[in-house]
């Protein structure tokens, strides 16, 4: 305690900073990526006017009350008052749409990863490029405000993601990760930054703008690199208070993608990880590139600008919690004092009881739609046969193997193009519980997956990671190199392999879920 006090002290730290989905989480770590404090706040997104969103006021507010959380859980531990750190570094949800003006007013209110209102676009641009485009990439979201004649798409001057945003305000500068960055618009692996000849072709599409795409997106750097210091404005949008001081070096802010990667040591070639919180995606780092484009696959990057192979599905954890909240009510009904954490503990517990197939239970979690599946808006269901084995146990199962179904779809391209596949972690809210989340997924997948101590820290500790690599690297020191030689020598981790009876009755709940389907398609 003594130590990591004086750590503290003199700078030899830093701090990742998170803006997630369900939380705004902050991370103090030390040279070595040990954890030393943690910070967060809560905040949800709004369906406005039939668009997922945040307010940017919300996002200011809940960046200083998780900064606040992390200050005082330092004072608290180490009597010690956080002024300053060796380094900071912001990360985000990815994609999604936030532009400004010339005088910086946002135009139209965020439109986050979750909407999936942009398939014309999506599809113009992939036909256009060569190259999947998906519907939550931010210029898709740009795309389709030009198609749709949106009055705002004449007056933007500049276009970011959440951490790129908040990267700027902090700092003054207009840059993004690589990793980030390719969630915005195509990189090109050779150059390190954005395709010039789809630059080009998207241009020729918006010649009666009053801007060409360039000069909206951020200018994109590479991990290792500096990316501007937290200035006097910026300290003060950080911690009102005044105590935390400007000069801290920032790296690029990445997206959870990178920091997910980051998180669980897979950047390099034949690595993969899953992230799994309120969304759920799989990212696997190419040998080589895919036979042709495929819409459910996403090509992204690491942070260091290696290709990446990626399955996101839009839904993963919210309708656990959700059933896990209601249990939580009908308990505080019946008098009795039950916290919603308690019930899911409760609930993973007792999904590593359940049968393999969930006992013939279906259930979908889809509170908003999915491009793998074809589903446009959300609508979570839940049907069962008469003869289903309906227990608590198969239907904490369902839960677990529900939110692990649409990405086992979008694996079958990767298995089909032949993908392999050495190492798979996990990490995100759904690994926490011990083994229950890694043994559903295992047999989803049907691949062993390994989880690290530091799997339900998993993005602001990616990105405090990533903020001490560009202070701490040796010369000529590749990313893939720190984090094996100095984050991860000695990390412990537990691997679940997959039982092949629990793979064959997964395969039966699959076959089940895809049946289903057209129930979901119909209600859309």
């Amino acid at each position: 305690m003594e130590n990591a006090g004086r750590l503290i002290e003199e700078n030899k730290t830093s701090i990742g900073i998170e803006l997630g989905s369900t939380r705004i989480k902050a991370v103090l770590i030390d040279e070595s990526g040990n954890s030393l404090a943690f910070g967060s706040h809560k905040w949800e997104n709004e369906l406005k006017d039939g668009i997922w969103t945040y307010s940017l006021e919300d996002a200011v507010s809940g960046l200083q009350d998780a900064f606040a959380s992390l200050k005082k859980d330092v004072f608290e531990k180490y009597s010690v008052t956080l002024t300053s750190a060796g380094s900071l570094g912001i990360s985000g949800m990815m994609h999604g749409y936030l532009v400004f003006d010339e005088n910086e007013n946002q135009l139209v209110g965020f439109r986050t990863w979750r909407n999936v209102m942009t398939a014309e676009a999506a599809e113009k641009l992939s036909a256009l490029f060569g190259f999947n485009i998906p519907q939550r990439w931010s210029i898709a979201h740009l795309y389709q405000t030009m198609l749709s004649g949106e009055p705002h798409v004449k007056s933007i001057r500049s276009m970011h993601t959440l951490a790129s945003y908040v990267h700027y305000r902090l700092t003054g500068r207009r840059v993004i990760g690589v990793g980030e960055a390719s969630g915005m618009f195509p990189i090109d692996a050779e150059t390190g930054s954005y395709n010039e000849e789809m630059l080009s072709k998207f241009d020729s599409l918006a010649s009666d703008m009053p801007w060409n795409i360039r000069e909206l997106l951020p200018e994109v750097l590479t991990a290792g690199e500096f990316a501007g210091y937290l200035t006097e404005e910026g300290a003060l949008l950080l911690d009102p208070t005044g105590e935390f001081k400007p000069g801290v070096k920032l790296c690029p802010p990445e997206g959870d993608a990178g920091t997910g990667m980051v998180a669980t040591n897979s950047v390099r070639q034949r690595t993969g990880n899953i992230s799994a919180g309120t969304s759920i995606f799989l990212m696997v780092v190419l040998e080589k590139s895919l036979s042709k484009n495929y819409p459910e696959i996403d090509i992204v990057t690491t942070p260091s600008g290696s290709d990446v192979a990626m399955v996101h599905c839009n839904n993963c954890s919210g309708e656990i919690d959700a059933w896990a909240g209601l249990f939580a009510d009908m308990c505080g009904k019946l008098g009795l004092d039950v916290s919603i954490y308690k019930v899911l503990d409760k609930m993973f517990e007792l999904a590593l009881s359940g049968d393999s197939d969930c006992g013939g239970l279906v259930g979908y979690n889809y509170i908003s739609g999915e491009v793998i599946t074809g589903l446009e808006t959300g609508k979570p269901m839940f049907f069962r046969d008469p003869s289903s084995s309906f227990t608590p146990e198969n239907f904490a199962r369902l839960q677990l193997s529900s939110a692990a179904a649409t990405l086992s779809i979008g694996k079958e391209i990767l298995d089909g193009e032949n993908v392999k596949i050495d190492k798979l972690f996990g990490h995100g809210g759904y690994f926490k519980a011990p083994l229950a989340g890694q043994t559903v997924m295992a047999a989803a997948l049907n691949a062993p997956i390994s989880v690290a101590e530091t799997a339900g820290e998993g993005g602001p500790w990616g990105q405090a990671v990533l903020a001490s690599y560009m202070i701490n690297k040796k010369d000529g020191q590749s990313l893939e190199d720190y984090l094996d030689d100095v984050i991860f020598s000695s990390q412990k981790f537990t691997c679940v392999e997959p039982n092949e009876s629990d793979v064959e009755g997964y395969k039966r709940f699959l076959e089940n879920y895809k049946k289903g389907l057209a129930a979901q398609k119909a209600v859309n």
